[in-house]
């Protein structure tokens, strides 16, 4: 019996890659094979030299086809079958390798924005809707926006067995998060990717698009983000290490910002709930910090933190590279781990 397998990539985009994907036919029950697909087409290759390389690296249901189909998560290699310049997995798995003893944990917070043409679905033509406030978790066909997408997302992502924790509708209409983790930095970041693919592909059966810029609606509207909560297995432990990674954080500015999705300078102003990307604070129970320490975290003198600075449209292999790397090293260094 035959089974669809839908493979699903990375793109050469910039300064943002975009989502791709094609089916290939398998008998069912053969493991997904590499395969191949047309480098030029995707910002990948030139024409005179145009094959890259699929290789898979989480398969899981897929809940659009239902039944043995499948979704094959893959990272692009040249033919040599090295890892592609586009390829920001294959950096990611060599750190995770690295500081695989401190058992490093995420869990990402994706905000993202439904759009019918340019406008966020919810604003009226013409004009806009009443100020942000009443929407964020709000309920009423006046303030929620896409409810019925996003039921249809969550139960598409349970299906296909992603780690999945949660859902919200946000502060503007139209505006709406889901939570992936805790999980490890190369799980958390597949799923959160398979996660993605699977929400455009959901709101396109609606005739909706979904968008994950940081900035959809101009004006005083919150931008969209990906809040990113991380500790180590001694931060889960106990106090001070939760410090020293807030530290540390704060002498690697500038490499963090530039690597936490385009449009940064859009949405991390110092308002709407944002730290200025220039600068660099942390404190507990503040989301006007770039770090916040939970409150609970605080009581009971351990357990994780959460970035505030990562845009919706951050690359979460690029994040989670650039916290483990950064912090796991500190930790390292001061003998906390």
């Amino acid at each position: 019996m035959a089974i669809k397998a839908e493979y699903i990539w990375l793109d050469g985009t910039e300064p943002t890659a975009k989502l791709r994907s094609k089916t290939k036919i398998l008998a069912e029950g053969a493991e997904p094979p590499l395969w191949g697909f047309d480098g030029s087409s995707t910002n990948q290759a030139e024409g005179n030299s145009s094959d890259c390389v699929l290789r898979p690296v989480k398969t899981v249901p897929d809940p659009i086809r239902g039944g043995e189909n499948l979704l094959v998560l893959s990272e692009v290699l040249d033919t040599d079958l090295t890892p592609h310049p586009s390829n920001t997995r294959a950096a990611t798995a060599e750190v995770a390798e690295k500081f695989a003893s401190q058992d490093s944990w995420f869990g990402i917070e994706q905000e993202y924005t439904f759009m019918v043409g340019s406008r966020p679905l919810g604003f009226p033509e013409g004009g806009y809707p009443a100020p942000q406030g009443g929407y964020y978790c709000g309920v009423g066909a006046d303030e929620i926006f896409g409810r019925e997408i996003v039921e249809k997302h969550l139960d598409n992502c349970l299906a296909a067995g992603l780690p999945i924790s949660g859902i919200n509708a946000e502060v503007m209409p139209g505006q709406w998060e889901f939570q992936v983790g805790p999980a490890s930095a190369l799980d958390v970041s597949d799923s959160l990717w398979l996660a993605r693919w699977l929400l455009y592909r959901t709101a396109e059966e609606f005739g909706v698009s979904a968008t994950i810029y940081p900035k959809p609606a101009k004006g005083d509207w919150n931008g969209a983000g990906c809040h990113t909560n991380f500790s180590t297995k001694a931060m889960r432990e106990g106090y001070e290490p939760i410090l020293a990674a807030c530290e540390a954080l704060g002498t690697k500015t500038d490499e963090h910002i530039a690597g936490y999705g385009h449009g940064i300078d859009e949405r991390l102003t110092g308002q709407h709930e944002t730290a200025h990307y220039t600068q660099f604070s942390y404190g507990v129970s503040d989301r006007g910090a770039s770090i916040r320490i939970p409150w609970q975290v605080e009581k009971d003198k351990k357990g994780y933190l959460e970035d505030r600075r990562p845009n919706a449209n951050m690359d979460p292999y690029i994040v989670t590279r650039l916290m483990v790397d950064t912090v796991c090293t500190a930790l390292e260094k001061k003998g906390l781990v």
